[in-house]
């Protein structure tokens, strides 16, 4: 469940039936649903036995072009970091990286949860979700 504001929206993520494993590009089929009591639909999932497993937090800003309906480029800024992503055909995100000077081979299709532990593995840090009260506090190691 994700919060804009005041609004709520549920996104169920899941890999296409016929997913190319060697693709270099991260394909999702999203689908989403706003709703319309956000601590409502909370509530019934904890009694259906969910609870929350990992909450992360971003500014997003979003830019699309005229000549690329339904193509977008994002920028988030996470607590760990900024991160550039690109949304549309294969065709527009090879165009739009070369356009924009940026070696494919950097490219890196990683899930925000898989970036954070990537990131807790690397500086110890004992958070527990990517949001910007835990990530914030310096991490004191001894060594």
């Amino acid at each position: 469940m994700r919060k804009y504001g005041e609004r709520h929206v549920v996104t169920h993520k899941r890999h296409p039936d016929d997913e190319d494993q060697a693709s270099i590009y991260k394909v999702r089929i999203e689908t989403e649903s706003e709703v319309a009591d956000g601590a409502a639909l909370a509530e019934m999932f904890t009694r259906l036995g969910f609870g929350p497993a990992f909450r992360y937090e971003k500014y997003r800003s979003e830019y699309t072009h005229p000549d690329a309906p339904g193509a977008h480029l994002v920028l988030d800024e996470t607590p760990i970091g900024d991160f550039a992503e690109l949304e549309g055909p294969p065709e527009w995100i090879d165009r739009t990286l070369s356009l924009l000077g940026v070696d494919p081979l950097t490219c890196i299709t990683l899930s925000y949860g898989k970036l954070f532990l990537a990131w807790k593995d690397r500086t110890l840090s004992p958070a527990n979700n990517l949001t910007f009260d835990e990530v914030a506090a310096p991490v004191l190691v001894a060594r």
